[in-house]
């Protein structure tokens, strides 16, 4: 298996000077970024779907082997919760799409308290058609047969989560590649220990095959956490 480890967004201030060095410009962030890990989610995209001309932006800035993963918009997860997904997905590709070979799959975030409704999910993966897309539920009552049967139907990954060492979800495998999101770890500030992160290495190491993709972002931002767990992470993985 292979492993690609990054953080939840790249663009938070106080990663200045614990990460970005202190004179470097905002601008030029996403390229130093890139210097040191090969992904990233990007999570602007599910608040506001930003215009070609940004996507454009930031493929030029990274180098060919870097991959981001954009985050689903709200509009089809959040406001229309799946119902039509067909022109907003379409949207969603068109724009993405200005990303080019550096776009990897796509994170579906459904909001809180969401019911599980199979035919609604398998309605939203269809519209991507052959884009894999990783979906993260937020309420217990989607941990059905049904529901796995979808996701496996649409090569479409669980995302597996962390939150203070519980998880959120069964450890499905329901598509050939793996996601994981840390959200936060049981250390101060939600910082993830080396306890913590040596279990998970083993854990991924063992749950996946060779030649399978495992995408793994942390999203615990505050303090600048995440940066320094995810290359932690990428040490012990061996990544």
């Amino acid at each position: 298996m292979t492993f690609a480890v990054g953080t939840s967004g790249w663009h938070y201030a106080d990663w200045r000077g614990a990460f970005y060095p202190e004179d470097l410009p905002t601008a030029q962030w996403l390229s130093y970024y890139a210097t040191v890990f090969d992904v990233v989610e990007i999570n602007n995209t599910f608040y506001h779907l930003p215009k070609e001309s940004t996507f454009d932006e930031w493929r030029e800035a990274v180098p060919s082997r870097f991959r981001f993963l954009p985050k689903v918009s709200r509009y089809l997860s959040h406001i229309k919760r799946l119902r039509d997904p067909g022109q907003p997905a379409h949207l969603f590709l068109e724009r993405s799409g200005h990303l080019d070979r550096r776009r990897g799959p796509f994170l579906l975030q459904l909001p809180p308290r969401m019911k599980a409704d199979p035919k609604r999910l398998d309605a939203a993966l269809h519209a991507f058609g052959r884009h894999r897309v990783a979906v993260e539920f937020r309420d217990d009552s989607w941990f059905r047969d049904d529901v796995e049967a979808t996701l496996r139907r649409h090569n479409a990954a669980l995302v597996w989560t962390d939150r203070d060492g519980k998880p959120g979800e069964p450890r499905w495998r329901t598509a050939g590649w793996g996601y994981v999101r840390f959200h936060a770890g049981q250390a101060a500030g939600g910082a993830y220990g080396d306890t913590a992160l040596g279990t998970w290495a083993e854990t991924l190491r063992s749950a996946f095959q060779p030649g399978e993709k495992v995408y793994a972002f942390f999203n615990n931002d505050a303090h600048a956490h995440a940066v320094r767990n995810a290359a932690r992470l990428i040490e012990l993985l061996g990544a």
